[in-house]
This record gives structure tokens, sequence and C-alpha cells, in this order.
């Protein structure tokens, strides 16, 4: 075998190397159901005693319950994460429900360790996502009960119910704890708040407006 060609297989499974660290890792046992009790501090839930372990930690039941949309968004997120169902704790996924009342949303927001895929349970929503720079496009569709829709790991997205009635979502993700960053509340909302200078040189707008933005979170 030449030198080259080992150094271009060398090359390829260091690069699939590489994207395999992007993701949560693979479980090492059967389960890892999640001890909330434990002072353990590990990145995710330390393990309970499998001797333990019954099937209600394998379940949740809530899903059928209506989200209250009673909010200035309009919509409600209802989590399914290892928090909620223990068992997730290490199989690196989860769920969500949406709920969003009539011109309700779901603001534009990231999931930094997750990527999203959407079904459309009852309503019309548009959807869409952005790319990254230096492009930021807008990726958009409008979807019917029964539409699937899946939002890329990190980029910034919404869904808008743009019909008269109550629409609801179901969605997965690639994590079991995926994170949220509502970006109108990371930016404006910040504890102790972004300076507004810098607000004000990256927004291109004067400080008053930067000042109103930062009152409403």
């Amino acid at each position: 075998m030449s030198n080259k060609l080992i150094l271009l297989i060398s090359f390829v499974a260091l690069t699939f190397g590489c994207l395999t660290l992007a993701y949560e890792p693979k479980p090492l046992q059967d389960f890892c159901v999640a001890d909330p009790n434990s002072s353990v501090k590990v990145n995710g839930l330390a393990c309970k005693n499998p001797t333990q372990v019954q099937a209600d930690d394998f379940f949740f039941s809530g899903l059928h319950l209506v989200g209250n949309t009673s909010n200035p968004f309009g919509s409600k997120v209802t989590p399914v994460f290892a928090t909620q169902l223990p068992g997730l704790n290490t199989l690196g996924i989860s769920m969500v429900r949406i709920d969003y009342a009539p011109w309700g949303i779901n603001p534009p927001h990231t999931h930094p360790r997750a990527t999203e895929i959407l079904t459309v349970i009852e309503g019309t929503l548009q959807v869409g996502f952005v790319t990254s720079n230096p492009g930021n496009n807008l990726i958009t569709k409008v979807l019917q009960k029964g539409d699937v829709f899946v939002f890329p790991v990190g980029l910034v997205h919404f869904q808008r119910n743009i019909g008269t009635g109550y629409a609801v979502a179901i969605a997965g993700l690639s994590s079991q704890n995926p994170g949220a960053i509502t970006i109108a509340n990371a930016v404006f909302g910040a504890n102790p708040p972004v300076p507004g200078d810098v607000l004000t040189k990256a927004f291109q707008v004067d400080k008053s407006v930067v000042d109103l933005l930062q009152s409403k979170f």
C-alpha cells in the first residue's frame, strides 16, 4: 500500500472521528436511569442502581394535555427530557409537544445540542430556519396536519400558527437535553445585561431602542 493511500485513509478516518465526537456518545450499558437525588456531578445525570429500576422510569404521561398558551407568544412547549422521563438518560433522544393559540409563535431560537424533527398534529404552521453566516438564507415552509419538517442542529428556527384555530405539533430531538436559546431573551434579557453600546452598534439602532427592548425582557 502506497504512502499516499495510507495518508488518505488516515485523513478520512480522522474526519469521521471528529464528526462522531460532535454528537452525544453512545451508551455503554443497556440503560442509565437518571437519579435526581444523586450528589454525583457528571455530563448528564448519574445512574440509578439497576436493581431499583422500575417500568415507570421509562414512562411519561402528559402529552395528551393541552398546553397553556396564555402568554405573550401564544405558545407552550411541554418537554419530555431526561428530567421528566429518567429512562432517557444517556440515550440521546427527547421530545416535546408544542401548543399554539391562533397566530401564536414559538419565537426564533436554537437547540445547541440537537437536530429537531417536527410533525404537525393539528392546524397549519409556518416554519423556518436561517442558515449560518455568511448566507443567512431563510428556509421556510407552510405545513399542514401530518406534515414533517426538520431543523438542523444549532440553527435559528421558529414556528407560527397561521390558522384561525389552535395548532399542535410533536417534535423529536437528538439529545436528552437539547437546550434552548431564545434569541430575543439571550440578547436583550441577559443577566447582567449585555452592554447597551454593544447592542447599539451590533443592531445599528439608537440607544433608546435598545433600552426599550431590554426593558421588555
